[in-house]
């Protein structure tokens, strides 16, 4: 199996039965048509439609970066 260094696709879940939390977050880099690229997120409870933002970035690189610095923060909160 091999491993990805730059991930361009993740999905995060949440679950804490306690507090009745059962939460997804995923997000995607996708290249646009000018050169750019975007990274899609959504978020929202399992089993719930979700809200969906797009950040536009200039390069892939850039946006594949923004994708690893948000992972390691929901990975902080408590994300798997």
């Amino acid at each position: 199996m091999q491993l990805e260094i730059f991930p361009d696709r993740t999905h995060l879940c949440r679950e804490d039965p306690s507090r009745n939390m059962r939460r997804f977050y995923l997000m995607m880099v996708q290249r646009d048509l000018f050169g750019g690229a975007s990274l899609i997120r959504e978020w929202g409870r399992i089993g719930g439609s979700g809200q969906v933002r797009i950040d536009h970035h200039p390069d892939e690189g850039r946006a594949v970066d923004a994708l690893a610095e948000l992972m390691a923060a929901k990975r902080r909160r408590g994300y798997r």
